[in-house]
């Protein structure tokens, strides 16, 4: 069930038109990133890179939670970005 909906959702989320906020983007980054490949397993990256470090950072929030529950985490929160996509 989970695993369709899921990738209709990384379909869905390429169609967006309307502007996504960065924090939404890292939201969504961080879910996608632990249903794929589970918890972050990549040393973090220095300060001075700041949009890789704010990456690792919001992957590495998720430590723990099963690729299932990030994988529904991640179509509730595109289905919420296609409803505000929408109007």
């Amino acid at each position: 069930m989970c695993q369709v909906e899921f990738e209709l959702a990384c379909a869905a989320i390429k169609q967006l038109k309307g502007p996504v906020s960065d924090e939404e983007k890292l939201l969504v980054y961080s879910f996608y990133k632990q249903a794929t490949q589970g918890d972050c397993n990549i040393p973090s990256p220095p300060a001075s890179d700041v949009k890789a470090k704010a990456k690792w950072e919001a992957w590495n929030v998720n430590k723990g939670m099963s690729k299932m529950d990030a994988m529904r985490i991640y179509i509730t929160k595109v289905e919420e970005l296609k409803k505000k996509d929408t109007g």
